[in-house]
């Protein structure tokens, strides 16, 4: 990555609407329009392309801390059967690494998802200013990074019972 600004990179880069008229040709006004609405829908499919990129790692880390938990708890029970070898800490410690593992996967897909989604709003803004789409359509709240953010803090829940054996898991 450069420590360039991104929407600075974007501004030195970019076309006005006139400068595309003039390369074009100014009668050819229609192909610009169609131009521009096809340029915001790109948008939209690529915020919702990055939508389904983290739904790929919430489904990951659900399955990361769940599989976590759930070592935890069988194994727990197994430790109270008569004739046993396992280490009384053996399911906890390697339960926790589950949803550890499964908290940081989603930790830096959370952190990717928003650099990213502030990266194409950026670059957004500065084409709707420029002229080159149009800015009726809005970003609505992304779903995905609610249930992302859900999920992060019902695994920091899960790992937190099974370190003190606490409430609400323990």
């Amino acid at each position: 990555m450069t420590d360039q600004d991104p929407t600075r990179a974007l501004q030195d880069r970019a076309l006005t609407m006139e400068r595309a008229s003039e390369i074009l040709g100014s009668g050819d006004a229609a192909s610009l329009e169609l131009s521009s609405r096809r340029t915001g829908m790109s948008f939209q499919r690529t915020r919702m392309s990055a939508d389904r990129t983290l739904m790929s790692v919430i489904r990951t880390a659900l399955s990361l801390i769940g599989f976590g938990f759930t070592i935890f708890q069988f194994f727990g029970h197994v430790l109270e059967l008569p004739g046993s070898t396992l280490k009384p800490e053996a399911p906890r410690n390697f339960g926790m690494a589950l949803v550890s593992l499964g908290l940081v996967m989603l930790t830096l897909g959370i952190v990717y998802h928003l650099r990213y989604m502030q990266g194409l709003r950026s670059e957004r803004a500065l084409m709707i200013k420029e002229g080159l789409i149009h800015g009726e359509s809005h970003y609505p709240i992304s779903l995905t990074l609610i249930t992302a953010g859900l999920l992060w803090l019902l695994g920091l829940l899960a790992i937190t019972s099974m370190s003190f054996n606490a409430w609400p898991f323990g």
